[in-house]
């Protein structure tokens, strides 16, 4: 069931729909699910106009879409993996790859991670 305030049948009802089924496929609960595509649908209706109060985040937060997780609490460092990074510098030739840390792979590659 869409949020409160979005109608049946509207592109917010049916982008509820689509991200639900969507994390249901990445094997989310159908409670998560629901949480996170109406946490969405009512962020995008905030930062487009269609919801009576909207936070000031909601307003000038970067959008849920474009932000792709960047904030999802999750811990330790981003980017490749060491064996990404070998596989990477095996594949250009990389003299003493075997014995490089993720760090030493990342600046022989000239890597950012």
């Amino acid at each position: 069931m869409p949020p409160r305030g979005v109608k049946k049948g509207t592109k917010r009802a049916r982008q509820y729909e689509h991200i639900k089924d969507s994390l249901r496929e990445q094997g989310k609960s159908e409670d998560t699910a629901e949480e996170i595509a109406a946490r969405t649908v009512n962020k995008e209706r905030a930062r487009s106009g269609e919801a009576r109060t909207a936070s000031k985040l909601s307003k000038e937060d970067i959008s849920s879409g474009r932000r792709g997780g960047l904030r999802s609490n999750r811990k330790g460092p981003r980017g490749r993996t060491r064996d990404q990074l070998y596989q990477e510098a095996r594949d250009r030739n990389i003299r003493g790859r075997s014995k490089m840390t993720k760090a030493q792979l990342e600046r022989a590659l000239g890597a950012r991670s």
